[in-house]
């Protein structure tokens, strides 16, 4: 799936990227680093997985979680 980074904190290796609809989706430092990233730009295309959703959260592809987010490539 491809999304659009959308905030990124260098201190946490966490931040969100915005999905093609607009909706954000967090995404912690497990999920940055299995990217094999050291440094990620708001704006940049990027990769990503989900998986399911953590317990307990809200429905849809906002309640799922980035599991990996990496550069798309072509």
């Amino acid at each position: 799936m491809q999304a659009t980074a959308y905030t990124y904190d260098p201190q946490t290796r966490a931040g969100s990227v915005l999905l093609d609809d607009g909706t954000p989706v967090p995404f912690d430092a497990a999920a940055f680093d299995a990217g094999g990233l050291r440094l990620l730009r708001p704006g940049q295309r990027v990769r990503i997985e989900l998986g399911p959703a953590p317990e307990g959260a809200e429905g849809g592809d906002a309640g799922r979680r980035v599991t990996l987010v990496t550069l798309q490539t072509f």
